[in-house]
């Protein structure tokens, strides 16, 4: 974690859930087949992306995804699916377990290689998942994907500066991309500039096409500010009348101490980027 923040419980807690929203949505883009939300061939397609099912839908494709697997727990495909869907219903040991052994059966393809270093990273072995993302990356053609998703590792273990070279140099590769954007923001978060990241997370909602997690991200960072109404007015936006009302409720839990976050940002020296 970076040396500018204490191990206060409030900050900790405040720094778990953007480090978190950092690593899960540049994962979520990880994949060098740009089907990562649901690889096709031998699975049944679904109705929607994984990523943005009810915990019914994901049960039910988890257990579809499984015994696809258990069918043949050397196919690619199966192996991805499943493990894709362990992941998102936090079940991170397990989805490096199945990597791990699509992994040995195809050692060399490249969405196998990204898909296990995503596993890698969401089970909290961030130095290996660097390893197995950087030899899914071709130097020649370089996936601005799995360039991102090594910002986000890297910010995770705290060395922000490397972090935001990764970032750029994704951007190099897809300008203005809102999921870079967004990781970018983020990572300014993390070290305490608010006022930075606001700017690149708000460039990032501007793009076509963005990911409404990136808009909640947009939310917690103006709520941090203070600005509790407009953070739960961009955070009812896209979403379900159900969807919105949870992302409130939490929203509102994470900023009900804004006066315990103020103090502990002036007692850092970073007053002017919350205030």
């Amino acid at each position: 974690m970076p040396a500018a923040f204490s191990t206060s419980p409030l900050k900790a807690f405040l720094l778990q859930g953007a480090s978190a929203a950092l690593l899960a949505l540049a994962l979520a883009g990880c994949s060098t087949t740009g089907k990562d939300k649901m690889t096709t061939g031998s699975i049944p397609a679904t109705a929607k992306p994984i990523d943005s099912m009810n915990s019914t839908d994901l049960a039910q494709a988890t257990a579809t995804f499984g015994k696809a697997y258990d069918a043949n727990p050397r196919d690619r495909d199966a192996g991805i699916n499943y493990a894709n869907a362990l992941r998102i219903s936090g079940r991170n040991d397990q989805a490096l377990a199945v990597m791990q052994q699509v992994a040995i059966a195809n050692p060399s393809d490249r969405s196998v290689l990204a898909a296990y270093g995503k596993a890698q990273a969401a089970a909290g072995q961030l130095d290996q998942a660097l390893s197995t993302i950087d030899r899914a990356q071709l130097p020649d053609r370089p996936d601005w994907r799995l360039v991102s998703a090594e910002g986000a590792i890297l910010d995770q273990l705290g060395r922000s500066a490397d972090a935001r070279a990764k970032y750029r140099d994704a951007l190099i590769l897809a300008p203005n991309e809102p999921t870079i954007l967004s990781n970018l923001g983020m990572s300014y978060v993390l070290t305490g500039d608010l006022k930075n990241a606001e700017n690149y997370l708000r460039s990032a909602v501007a793009q076509p096409g963005v990911d409404s997690r990136v808009r909640q991200n947009l939310a917690l960072v103006v709520g941090l500010q203070g600005r509790f109404a407009e953070a739960e007015q961009i955070a009812r936006q896209e979403l379900t009348a159900q969807q919105a009302n949870a992302n409130v409720a939490y929203l509102r839990g994470m900023l009900a101490q804004r006066n315990s976050w103020q103090k502990l940002a002036a007692s850092n020296g970073t007053k002017k980027a919350i205030e």
